[in-house]
């Protein structure tokens, strides 16, 4: 059972990086679509308008709630997300609000927040907001996935990726719906399970971004790739460590290595996007996207060290 503290700052943590992962991923469908479903765009357009609501008033209740360890872990706002979303916008057309980056850059983290009552009742509400939202949002993409694959629309995501969004959302709704039975989201089996889902996770980005490159880049074409390759192989590995056929302690270490090595290629990938330095056909808020996530990923895989 959560202590009200433990809920409250978790529950903001989680909304302050999902509710932003969210908002992008309505970005990302928007500019999928082609001129034949432009209301499938405005729809995705109103996700982010929604998201972008929810990621602001989460960063209003946040300020000086959260733990130093997440304001510092860059999985919320990285140094190239302002950027990223500037050179981002005037690409597609698509209006992003940078008023909230900048507000949630600004966040302070209290390492000895004490709840209250009042608040306790405003992130319930919040947290229900956002599972309606979510929801919503993974109904959405199922759609847009199930017309893909049955040929009765064309986007430029790829079905692994509208795949890969869809699991993401529903990490976010079970991670929500725990919360709001104050049950802990950070035991070692849980931690364990999301491991689990980050290799995939992070398999899944290397994929992406080595079919997203332009074929003349060679050299990052085959880091990718490699990146792929070994997070398919983690991803077996901490399977096996779930099943208790194989210690976990090594499959974490070799995680932990291998992300930070993936968030430095990431790093690289989206100033290069933002800089027009390396040729793809992808804008650098997906870079900066699937940086965050990396950094979200390394804060979780360091608790198993703890």
């Amino acid at each position: 059972m959560l202590s009200r503290e433990e809920y409250i700052r978790l529950s903001l943590e989680l909304n302050l990086f999902f509710a932003r992962i969210a908002k992008e991923h309505s970005i990302f469908l928007e500019t999928s679509f082609t001129g034949r479903d432009a209301r499938f765009a405005e729809q995705a357009d109103n996700f982010k308008v929604h998201f972008e609501g929810l990621l602001a008033e989460t960063i209003v209740l946040s300020n000086g709630v959260i733990s130093p360890e997440v304001v510092a872990s860059g999985e919320l706002v990285t140094p190239l997300t302002l950027s990223a979303e500037q050179v981002s916008a005037f690409y597609t057309g698509v209006q992003i609000n940078s008023n909230i980056t900048q507000a949630e850059a600004s966040i302070v983290g209290n390492p000895g927040m004490i709840g209250n009552p009042l608040l306790e009742q405003r992130i319930f509400n919040l947290n229900q907001k956002a599972i309606s939202l979510a929801s919503a949002l993974a109904q959405f993409k199922s759609t847009v996935l199930n017309n893909v694959i049955s040929c009765r629309m064309f986007t430029t995501n790829y079905p692994l990726l509208l795949d890969h969004i869809i699991r993401e959302a529903q990490f976010y709704l079970k991670m929500l719906t725990k919360l709001q039975r104050r049950e802990a989201i950070l035991t070692e089996q849980e931690l364990l399970e999301q491991e689990v889902f980050w290799n995939r996770i992070m398999a899944e980005h290397s994929m992406f971004i080595r079919g997203l490159l332009d074929p003349s880049e060679v050299e990052l074409i085959r880091t990718a790739n490699n990146f792929g390759n070994e997070f398919s192989e983690l991803t077996r590995e901490a399977v096996a460590a779930l099943d208790q056929t194989m210690a976990l302690t090594n499959v974490t270490d070799e995680s932990l290595k291998a992300t930070t090595k993936l968030r430095d290629f990431k790093t690289v990938g989206t100033k290069g996007l933002i800089d027009c330095s390396i040729k793809a056909i992808a804008y650098p808020l997906l870079g900066d996207h699937v940086l965050r996530e990396a950094n979200h990923y390394l804060r979780i895989l360091k608790m198993f060290q703890r």
